[in-house]
C-alpha cells in the first residue's frame, strides 16, 4: 500500500526515526495519514520482519530497516541521537543469558525452556554535539 511504501522511504531517509517523524515524512510523500494508521503500517512491516523497533528507556520507540545483522545502538542522553553500532563482542548471538546458579549447562536447558528470541543492547552517553556544549 501507499502508505507502507512511504514509511519505508522514510525510514530509509531516516534512520531511527519515531512514529511522529514517520508520520511526518509520510503526510509529505502522499498526503493525509493520521498516526494511528502510521503505528499500524509500523506495527505491519515489523511484524513481517521488514522493520526493527527498538525502545530506549524513557525514549519514544524508534524504527529502523537494518534488520538483518546484529548490532547495537548508542543513545545521546543529551538530545536523543540514536546511532548504530557494530556488535560488541563478535557474531550473533553475541550475548547469552548468564546460566542460572548450580546449571551444568547454559542454553535452553539452564533457562528452564525460556526461549530468548531477541537481546536488545543498548549504550548510553553523551554526543559530541552536546558534550561540546
Amino acid at each position: 500500500t501507499a502508505p507502507r511504501v512511504a514509511a519505508l522511504a522514510v525510514l530509509a531517509d531516516q534512520p531511527h526515526a519515531d512514529a511522529d517523524d514517520v508520520a511526518r515524512g509520510v503526510r509529505a510523500r502522499i498526503g493525509s495519514v493520521s498516526v494511528q494508521a502510521v503505528y499500524d503500517v509500523l506495527g505491519a512491516l515489523h511484524r513481517a520482519g521488514l522493520v526493527r523497533r527498538i525502545e530506549p528507556a524513557g525514549s519514544p520507540a524508534r524504527f529502523e530497516l537494518r534488520v538483518d545483522d546484529n548490532h547495537h545502538h548508542l543513545v545521546c542522553r543529551g538530545c536523543g541521537e540514536v546511532r548504530d553500532v557494530d556488535c560488541a563482542t563478535g557474531a550473533a548471538p553475541c550475548l547469552e543469558p548468564a546460566r542460572p546458579r548450580g546449571a551444568r549447562t547454559s542454553g535452553d536447558a539452564a533457562l528452564d525452556g525460556f526461549v530468548v528470541d531477541e537481546a536488545e543492547v543498548i549504550y548510553w552517553g553523551t554526543c559530541a554535539r552536546c558534550a561540546a556544549g
